[in-house]
């Protein structure tokens, strides 16, 4: 699996904050055999997300992109709409489950507006700005990303036949 990591953040562009979000990513999906093929940090400006995502997803084909920061209330989080420009299809319910996690730990969790779709055989997820809410929301997500790409790129079974066999076999 091909990783691309992108954080947005003005004080981790300008060098003013570690960005722990994307060691914790980073190391998550390394431990499962993942390779990271891109990182970088762009400040909260949708035209230099909307770029980067492109970037990754069209010249250097990542299988996964995993956003961090952006997915908030304040006027410069636009990460959600920077994906929402990129992507070709929503799957909403990877952005609901780790909202139904987070509210688990903290209420302001309703306030994400994460999102979460593919663009051709690229799965693009925007995660949360802080280390404890990315390992949290990648713990819910990691058990779907195989099937998920597998599917996004043709190469996995239809979700139905899927559970058709859990079934007759359960």
């Amino acid at each position: 699996m091909k990783v691309a990591i992108l954080t947005a953040s003005d004080k981790g562009y300008r060098g003013e904050r570690e960005d722990r979000s994307a060691q914790v990513i980073k190391e998550m999906l390394v431990s499962l055999g993942a390779e990271v093929i891109a990182y970088d940090i762009v400040p909260d400006e949708k035209e230099q997300l909307i770029a980067k995502l492109l970037e990754y997803t069209d010249q250097k084909r990542a299988d996964l992109i995993l956003t961090t920061g952006g997915t908030g209330l304040a006027p410069r989080d636009v990460t959600p709409e920077a994906t929402l420009a990129v992507i070709e299809r929503e799957i909403p319910g990877i952005a609901e489950a780790m909202r139904a996690e987070g509210l688990k730990h903290t209420p302001h969790a309703m306030l994400s507006r994460a999102v979460a779709g593919s663009r051709g055989r690229t799965l693009i997820i925007n995660l949360p700005g802080s280390p404890r809410a990315v390992r949290e929301n990648l713990r819910v997500i990691i058990p779907v990303l195989p099937h998920a790409l597998e599917t996004i790129q043709g190469r996995g079974n239809e979700c139905a036949r899927m559970r058709h066999e859990e079934e007759v076999e359960g």
